[in-house]
């Protein structure tokens, strides 16, 4: 089989296309035929050597979609051709096959594609995290997503929308605007634009928003403490790191709850999370976006563009060959 390989971590060029061992599942585990792969900034990360955990050389990616291949031993959740989307792997999935653990594995509407779901578990669990089992959003609060036409900015959208909440969201770019409304924002705003706080404030009647959900936090935190409410919930999803400046005092007084998030959910989240994510799929309230397709075999040319291009649905890696 063929595999994306990193034997020297760097920029795009150390993704090389080279050819591996095939896979074969040992008892418990689970091989699939990849159809397409996810593109997160982790992978970008830890392809520059930011993880220091990571070995090399190593296959990136760990979220995908694809056909389940062949059955290790003690395995009768699936079948052989059941169309499934990954929560993680036990290998990397930039490549044509990927093994994994049964609870990793989960099956695929129909009516969602492959390269749909390539996108799903990432920017939905991160979303799903964010809003509802860190920031506790309820039906009838007001969200503000400062960045909402990337992948996790989309998938917020889509569920705050569904769980009944009134939805502001923001984008830099015409085209990310339009794709953020008609995802159901009722109401979007370019942040690049002079004043766009006070329009978003104005919004709230002046009170603020209950929840905000902040993808750059290095650069909007000191800005959102003027937008939420009196004891509203800021999430912090995304940071390029380093200092941060804000004023303790705007804290203090508004009471605010800062809090952080990271994709790692405890066994009874990860299942709370699954499950919701996956009623939203079969009844179509959720509609993971893809913002642009790469061939596998050039994901050099897919992680040069992700460090160029403005959010706007998520980046795939399609395997056409499969």
């Amino acid at each position: 089989m063929k595999s994306i390989r990193i034997n020297a971590f760097g920029g795009p060029k150390v993704l090389q296309w080279e050819k591996v061992p095939d896979l074969t599942p040992q008892s418990g585990q689970i091989l699939i035929r990849i159809r397409a792969a996810g593109l997160n900034p982790a992978d970008v990360l830890c392809r520059g050597g930011g993880n220091p955990a990571q070995s090399l050389p190593y296959t990136p990616g760990t979220e995908e979609a694809g056909i389940v291949e062949e059955l290790g031993g003690g395995v009768y959740q699936f079948k052989v051709g059941d169309r499934v989307y990954l929560s993680g792997a036990i290998t990397g999935t930039c490549a044509e096959m990927a093994l994994c653990e049964p609870m990793q594995v989960h099956l695929l509407p129909r009516h969602i594609s492959f390269a749909q779901g390539a996108g799903i578990s990432v920017a939905y669990g991160t979303a799903f995290r964010s809003l509802i089992q860190r920031a506790h959003a309820r039906a009838g609060e007001s969200v503000f997503i400062h960045g909402g036409s990337g992948g996790v900015g989309i998938a917020a959208v889509q569920l705050a929308r569904a769980h009944g909440l009134e939805v502001t969201a923001t984008s830099s770019t015409p085209e990310g605007r339009e794709l953020v409304r008609a995802q159901g924002a009722h109401h979007v705003l370019d942040h690049t634009a002079a004043g766009y706080l006070d329009q978003a404030r104005e919004l709230t009647a002046g009170q603020g928003f209950d929840v905000i959900l902040e993808m750059k936090a290095d650069l909007n935190l000191a800005h959102d403490l003027h937008l939420i409410r009196r004891r509203g919930r800021i999430v912090v999803i995304g940071a390029s790191g380093g200092a941060l400046e804000i004023n303790s005092l705007d804290i203090m007084h508004s009471e605010v709850i800062i809090l952080g998030v990271v994709l790692s959910p405890s066994k009874a989240e990860a299942a709370q999370m699954v499950a919701a994510i996956d009623a939203g799929l079969a009844s179509g309230v959720l509609q993971p976006v893809v913002g642009r397709e790469f061939p596998l075999a050039d994901a050099a040319q897919a992680h040069t563009h992700a460090a160029q291009a403005r959010g706007f649905g998520r980046i795939v890696l399609v395997n056409p060959g499969s």
